[in-house]
């Protein structure tokens, strides 16, 4: 991937903005054919490693659905239908190729859908929010990591720090709301260098960043990997997060029914997850490169991430809260969400359908060598317990506070009587541990714990 150059806070506008406007290369237009074309183009941009979107991309992509409906459709009306997939690994460069009449529906965060939103009018090229791919009520899926051997042990210790994010992201919103909170000024309490995710995840390894703050995968990977441990869980927010499909009002309105068909996929592939969530982690983890595991802990059955495509009024409420966090970086105006979101297309694809469940607190998860199904579990102790002498291949734990899935050999445990509690991070464990010193609650290792759940 091209590195980019990193900038100081004050040069971040400028930055992204340009990033925003560059035109990006493509191999064939990804305008739709004009009506009674023998042949239809129909674009998609998505982002395989931000995985929490793989029904609106690499699982759908990876399953053909898109493409079964469109041949049915084109069985009738007499039009073959391709399908061109771009992949980019953030939204900007989507909404750059949405602007520019190239993509016509693309997947991205919910602080990329509100630059696309703006973009897309400014630039008379409106688009519509028409569906969600996966998402958490808390805010659990962006995090920020340090390096294994960092001293920093909480938010506060990144004052006067440098920290890597994608400005215009979701973990660009988490970064700032949760510096907010903790007393420490977004745009001058650190440093903060605009970086794609690949590039800031080098830069922390080379050390010459001291946090990182990114969105899914990203976190969970360099944790697996043993190349980042979790300073912040992003669900400390208690705010939603999620990514979601956006299409071009133009297209919408041309092509109505492949809108529907796609839709109509991404229910389908959506199905699929839910019902075979080891098979769709094994199937993305193809696809990207990235380690199963890691595609599991947030696509998993109980992963961070929840799929359902509807546009549920806590995301849309969520959605509006994060306009004064991109008005106060100058990168949007007014945003008029509810002109955005458009609930029709999938309304007419979802009709009469259940609807899928919400989501419920994420349970103790094993998953052993050889299975095609993991086990869930009522504590960690039990988790634990199970686990010891096992072939084990990953093993989860919630965090005893917000419940975000962490890797169990990447958690921070703490022992309170007979009770083990996990933590995403060491600040996490700490703060209940002090807020219990008269129950013995003590922070142990990830061996100690093995062995007191045994």
């Amino acid at each position: 991937m091209r590195k980019t150059r990193t900038t100081r806070t004050k040069a971040l506008v400028p930055a992204a903005l340009a990033l925003l406007l560059a035109p990006v290369a493509t191999a064939c237009s990804g305008s739709a054919g004009a009506a009674g074309s023998t042949t239809v183009t129909v674009t998609v941009g998505y982002q395989s490693k931000t995985i929490n979107t793989v029904t609106a991309g690499t699982l759908l992509r990876s399953l053909g659905y898109f493409e079964e409906e469109l041949a049915a459709r084109g069985r009738k009306d007499g039009i073959t239908y391709r399908v061109d997939w771009q992949d980019y690994a953030t939204g900007a460069p989507i909404t750059a190729q949405m602007t520019a009449g190239k993509i016509d529906i693309g997947s991205m965060g919910d602080f990329p859908l509100l630059i696309n939103a703006v973009r897309g009018k400014g630039l008379k090229q409106p688009t519509h929010l028409v569906s969600v791919t996966g998402y958490n009520l808390r805010g659990g899926l962006n995090t920020v990591v340090t390096a294994p051997d960092s001293k920093l042990e909480s938010l506060a210790d990144l004052r006067g720090k440098k920290v890597s994010t994608s400005v215009g992201s979701a973990a660009d919103g988490t970064l700032v709301r949760a510096l907010q909170r903790a007393g420490i000024d977004p745009s001058g309490g650190i440093e903060k260098l605009n970086q794609q995710p690949s590039v800031g995840a080098s830069a922390l390894q080379a050390g010459s960043v001291d946090a990182l703050s990114q969105f899914v995968a990203w976190p969970g990977q360099l944790a697996y990997e043993g190349r980042a441990k979790a300073l912040y869980d992003g669900a400390e927010l208690n705010l939603p997060t999620f990514h979601g499909v956006t299409v071009r009002e133009k297209f919408a309105k041309e092509r109505a029914g492949v809108l529907d068909d796609f839709l109509r996929a991404q229910r389908r592939a959506t199905d699929h997850l839910r019902a075979e969530p080891v098979a769709a982690a094994e199937s993305v983890a193809k696809e990207t490169g990235l380690p199963a595991e890691v595609v599991y802990l947030y696509n998993g059955a109980n992963g961070i991430a929840t799929f359902d495509p509807a546009l549920r009024p806590e995301l849309i409420d969520a959605l509006k809260q994060d306009v004064p966090v991109l008005k106060d970086a100058k990168l949007v105006g007014d945003v008029d969400v509810d002109a955005f979101v458009d609930p029709q297309p999938l309304a007419r694809v979802a009709a009469g359908a259940a609807e899928y469940p919400k989501a419920v607190a994420a349970r103790p998860e094993l998953w052993l060598k050889g299975q095609a199904r993991t086990q869930s579990f009522d504590s960690p102790r039990e988790l634990l317990k199970a686990a010891r002498g096992a072939d084990v291949r990953a093993a989860y734990v919630p965090d005893a506070v917000t419940g975000t899935l962490w890797f169990a050999d990447k958690a921070v445990w703490v022992a309170e009587g007979t009770e083990l509690r996990a933590f995403v991070t060491p600040a996490g464990a700490k703060a209940y541990v002090a807020a219990h010193q008269g129950s013995g609650a003590r922070i142990v290792s990830f061996a100690e714990a093995g062995t007191l759940a045994s």
